[in-house]
């Protein structure tokens, strides 16, 4: 189970969330650090969480064609 943080950026729908998630890498010959935004739809079952919070989210069954994730944690 992959486990992520990201920020909330929309809270326009129904127990969904749209969070941002910064991912990291390196480049092997170069030794660069470098990073990639995605965004991920997340199940919020209470509409607890509001824009721009930080919260963990796991990955889990799906519940719709898009929405493979779940809000577990709001910090």
């Amino acid at each position: 189970m992959k486990i992520l943080l990201g920020l909330v950026l929309k809270v326009k729908m129904n127990k969904t969330v749209v969070v941002h998630v910064k991912h990291f890498f390196k480049y092997l010959i170069y030794k660069k650090i470098s990073y990639f935004f995605k965004k991920y739809y997340a199940h919020d079952d209470f509409n607890l969480c509001l824009k721009d919070d930080k919260v963990y989210m796991i990955e889990c069954k799906p519940f719709s064609k898009i929405k493979f994730w779940k809000i577990i944690k709001i910090i």
